[in-house]
């Protein structure tokens, strides 16, 4: 089991997010009034504190969540191991594991700030299968298949 540390939003994307008190997750869509919300396979992107600390380990200063435009910032699980398909009960909603990683865009503006980016090794993205709200201190449950 982990926990939510921060819910991060940005009206633009390829921008860094800012923290707000709570989202809400729409059902197929990810986090409302987020600039990568939409009918996609990548509605909502997850990162690890384990990751940004491995960041901050190497030498990167400056750096906290919504540093790497992730919607959500997590704690207590290896978020990178989980297999396309693990379902996820997060706050109020249920998300599905999509893809591990992505490629980064040119001029990305983290890759800039930062000089590297871990999202592309260690970032997940899922879509939202169940709407309700996330806020930090929620739970994040792995579901088994019934």
């Amino acid at each position: 089991m982990g926990i939510i540390l921060a819910v991060n939003i940005s009206e633009k994307k390829g921008v860094i997010k800012k923290p707000i008190d709570k989202g809400y997750f729409i059902e197929d869509h990810g986090l409302d009034g987020d600039a990568h919300a939409g009918k996609w396979i990548r509605q909502v992107s997850l990162l690890g504190q384990e990751s940004v600390d491995k960041m901050t380990a190497q030498g990167a200063i400056g750096l906290c969540v919504g540093k790497f435009a992730e919607n959500l910032t997590t704690e207590g699980i290896v978020l990178y191991e989980l297999p396309v398909g693990t379902k996820l009960k997060i706050g109020e909603t249920e998300m599905e594991v999509t893809q591990i990683g992505k490629k980064c865009h040119a001029g990305c503006e983290i890759k800039n700030l930062v000089g590297d980016c871990i999202m592309p090794k260690e970032g997940i993205f899922t879509k939202v299968l169940k709407s309700g709200w996330i806020k930090p201190g929620d739970e994040i449950v792995i579901l088994k298949d019934n």
